[in-house]
């Protein structure tokens, strides 16, 4: 029988209207580059979902990419950017920001957020530093929403350390990979306008959203970096063809689809984390978004893998595993009934 796989949320291709809108215009000719008219329609949609009527929208080709190519281009030559140390560029991006020049400065975080007292903390010993001028001066902090373990920032936490940043003179960037799962969330509180007017950048993630690839990266201000084009264009970041991720922003969000896809994959995820609990099993973070980590025997691990494939994600101790579970816009109910059905049939022992 084949396994039911729950190892990420980007194994599939992309949502149905996605693809039929990339068959659709499939034959269309266009200027390259992201300078066609679907870009440009799809940036209209971005301005209008986030109330930034002059921010400027960037299409880029997946998550790394646009974190190296829109930090280098926020920081200066002898500037760092500040990270919790669970964060996806401190662990999960093979370096690529320390590779563009520039220091990932982590902080410890609590539950793999960041809060203002972190960053005033930090900085206000970084400030009183006398050999300041001989280190890597911090100047832009960066957090993903929601976190590497699926956690939310709330408004009033993303108010906060909009505040320390501008105490300390620092931009703020929000990586958006799964940004559909947080404003899918009953939790969330933090809209698209939210983010356009607390951060200095932040990107849209369609590649574990309900694309076959691409993130729209928003600058809500603009100018708040010259020439972005030109430096995208110089790291290998500009795609020729970039009708193709313009149609599949138009179709995210001339309907509501983002929306609805993030909404069904965290009800799905609600389903998967209330069957561990019933099963007996802890969970190492709370289920907010689509991911769920269960705690689990070493044993329990080897067994949920013979029905159930999941990410390796740590080990707390010698006899315990943790394993990350994601759920998708693909993700069926038929599927979840299944890992529910086999949890509660005691597979776990």
């Amino acid at each position: 029988m084949e396994k039911l796989d729950f190892q990420s949320d980007y194994l599939e291709g992309c949502a149905d209207p996605v693809m039929e809108r990339l068959v659709r215009t499939n034959h269309e000719r266009s200027a390259g580059y992201g300078l066609d008219a679907h870009c440009e329609h799809a940036r209209e949609l971005v301005r209008e979902a986030c109330a930034a009527p002059g921010a400027e929208v960037h299409f880029l080709v997946g998550g790394t990419q646009v974190n190296e190519v829109a930090i280098f281009s926020l920081l200066g030559p002898c500037e760092g950017v500040i990270a919790a140390t669970s964060g996806h560029v401190s662990v999960h991006e093979a370096g690529a920001i320390e590779a563009g020049g520039h220091k990932v400065i982590e902080l410890a975080g609590h539950d793999g957020k960041l809060a203002a007292a972190d960053i005033d903390g930090y900085m206000t010993l970084w400030e009183k530093d006398g050999n300041r001028d001989h280190m890597v001066q911090p100047a832009l902090v960066y957090i993903s929403q929601p976190n590497e373990y699926g956690l939310l920032y709330l408004r009033a936490e993303f108010e906060e350390l909009r505040r320390a940043c501008d105490a300390h003179g620092l931009r703020l960037y929000v990586d958006g990979a799964r940004l559909a799962y947080a404003l899918g969330a009953p939790e969330n509180d933090v809209t698209l306008p939210d983010l356009a007017r607390l951060a200095d950048a932040f990107y849209i993630g369609g590649t574990k959203c309900g694309t076959l690839f691409g993130e729209a990266l928003v600058f809500p201000r603009p100018g708040t970096v010259r020439h972005f084009f030109t430096i995208a264009k110089q790291r290998g970041a500009l795609l020729a063809k970039g009708r193709l991720l313009g149609v599949q922003f138009e179709a995210l969000l001339e309907d509501g689809l983002y929306g609805r896809i993030g909404q069904a994959a965290v009800a799905q995820a609600r389903r998967v984390s209330r069957a561990f609990e019933d099963a007996g099993c802890g969970l190492a973070h709370p289920t907010q978004t689509n991911q769920v980590f269960p705690v689990l025997t070493d044993e329990q691990a080897q067994r949920l893998g013979e029905v159930a494939l999941a990410s390796f994600w740590e080990k707390p101790d010698l006899g315990h595993t943790v394993v990350r579970l994601a759920t998708s816009w693909s993700t069926t109910d038929a599927e979840v009934d299944a890992l529910v059905s086999a949890l509660g049939s005691g597979i776990l022992g």
